[in-house]
């Protein structure tokens, strides 16, 4: 079985995606959370079932998340720094780089964070 298919692709992607150790976040444009990687649920302290059951606003609490998140839907992409809260109340400095995708013919946004050093 040759690796350039596409079942085999998807299933390394996937993984690799899963266990990557950067934090990968998928947000709808209600902006709730609606997949996190294994890294993205350590990082922030919470199962993967309590993450996806929060919204941008609970993770990036500050006053312009809001407004970002709007500003990457208008402009495609976000690249920066964040301030995260974790589920213990640990805030924490990160870099992000946010994008639209389509996934199945649906708009979402993917982010992926990292810590600053």
């Amino acid at each position: 079985m040759s690796t350039s298919e596409p079942l085999v692709q998807s299933v390394l992607l996937g993984e690799a995606v899963e266990h990557a150790p950067v934090a990968i976040l998928v947000a709808d444009d209600e902006m709730r959370y609606v997949a996190a990687n294994a890294t993205a649920c350590q990082l922030f302290g919470y199962s993967r079932e309590e993450l996806l059951q929060l919204r941008v606003p609970d993770i990036a609490q500050y006053p312009e998340a809001e407004g970002e998140f709007e500003a990457m839907i208008a402009t495609g992409e976000l690249i920066g720094r964040t301030t995260v809260r974790g589920k213990d109340g640990t805030v924490r400095s990160l870099r992000h780089r946010s994008a639209e995708t389509k996934i199945a013919g649906l708009t979402y946004y993917v982010a992926v964070l990292w810590p600053d050093s």
